[in-house]
């Protein structure tokens, strides 16, 4: 009986190829584990092409809306972002997919697992660390750092030579991965940073010169930091996802074009769109601008740079993520409200924020007179605040005589 290795696959160019050549190069039965987390592909397909370029079995693992609550909506949450830009789609995939590739592993009794990601990539990092987070008993094998095939042209040669269907050609060459949160545009001429991305590339969004004319209002309600109605109506994780992309994607919301410090060492370039996502971060940010104090949103701030670069770096399943976390749910308690955004052609205004306990108190912070605020005491205050600059100021006059 042969051994068996579960391999996650897409149906994408190096997906495809990569099952004939683990066939070609070992004796082990290959099954194929697609993990929907929103690609919106043929499923149907997916699993078809797999079986007939060489998978003894195909797993089709519905997991959006365990992507959305679990992973997305924690990132809500944190406010996460990479090197203040990247929103973390394809970052936040691979702890889940890693998950469910082993738990696929365990029921088959697989002992390898199998990637599709680049040695120069930071999703070997991810995939594999996680799997090791499960059961670092499990070995990996990556066809990119083993394989002859030295370039995404190589692959395409490879699989027309193998009569394997594929949809990139060697004029689009573009590198894409997409989920319910994002999708990610690398390679081809993006490789050279002197050259402009070219905005048939989008997906999910219209160039923001082309988007409609008319400003579009939403309404957004979140409970203790969770998206929960959009414009009134309460909906599932998957349906508003769904429905916020749709939004921001007609109005040319959500497009980001960055050279980033990968965690292999290198700089890459990557255009991302991020529709939906761009539009909870907004409002939950304006929210959370109402309703959290300012040692604790000053903090959280650092917070969601370490959260973001420990998710970017593949560490999802580490102790210092749960910790962080923790500390994100506690600034979560009153974050609770709506708010009322404006679009407009690749724009994101705050028009309205409706909290349940907000920290601003009209009678407080206007120009009139308070009960809690007496004018006068500012004197003191300011005199007591700048005293060790008056006392700098005394030495380094004394230095100076």
């Amino acid at each position: 009986m042969k051994d068996k290795v579960v391999l996650a696959y897409s149906g994408g160019l190096d997906t495809s190829v990569i099952i004939p050549w683990l066939k070609e190069n070992y004796d082990l039965e290959v099954i194929a584990a697609c993990i929907d987390v929103g690609q919106d592909d043929d499923m149907d397909k997916v699993r078809e092409k797999a079986l007939k370029t060489g998978a003894s079995k195909v797993y089709i693992e519905d997991m959006k809306e365990e992507f959305i609550k679990n992973y997305l909506f924690k990132a809500v949450k944190a406010n996460l972002l990479y090197e203040n830009s990247y929103m973390l789609g394809t970052s936040l995939a691979r702890p889940l997919m890693a998950k469910k590739l082993v738990e696929i592993a365990h029921k088959e009794g697989a002992k390898y697992i199998s990637h599709g990601c680049t040695g120069k990539g930071n999703d070997q990092v991810r995939f594999e660390v996680g799997v090791a987070s499960f059961d670092p008993a499990i070995k990996i094998i990556a066809p990119w750092r083993l394989w002859n095939i030295k370039s995404r042209e190589d692959a395409i040669d490879y699989a027309n030579a193998r009569g394997v269907e594929i949809t990139a050609t060697k004029e689009k060459i573009y590198s894409n991965d997409k989920n319910i949160w994002h999708v990610s545009h690398e390679g081809g001429d993006l490789e050279d940073p002197r050259n402009e991305h070219k905005r048939s590339m989008y997906f999910m969004t219209v160039p923001p010169e082309k988007a409609k004319d008319e400003n579009t209002y939403i309404e957004l309600y979140f409970e203790k930091g969770e998206p929960k109605k959009l414009n009134g109506q309460e909906l599932d994780p998957v349906t508003m996802m769904e429905e916020l992309n749709k939004i921001g994607g007609e109005n040319g919301i959500g497009i980001v074009d960055m050279v980033e410090n990968r965690l292999v060492g290198m700089k890459s370039r990557g255009v991302y769109e991020t529709p939906g996502g761009t539009i909870l971060y907004t409002a939950h940010t304006a929210l959370e601008r109402l309703t959290i104090d300012k040692d604790t949103f000053h903090y959280k701030q650092l917070v969601s740079q370490k959260y973001g670069e420990l998710v970017y770096d593949g560490l999802w399943f580490g102790s210092l993520r749960k910790a962080l976390d923790a500390f994100v749910e506690a600034t979560q308690e009153n974050v609770t409200g709506t708010v009322k955004l404006r679009l407009y052609k690749g724009n994101i205004m705050t028009a309205s924020i409706n909290a349940k306990y907000p920290l601003f108190n009209e009678s407080i912070s206007s120009f009139g007179a308070s009960d809690l605020y007496d004018q006068k005491d500012a004197d003191g205050f300011i005199k007591l605040f700048s005293l060790p600059y008056k006392i700098k100021s005394l030495v380094d006059k004394e230095k100076k005589n």
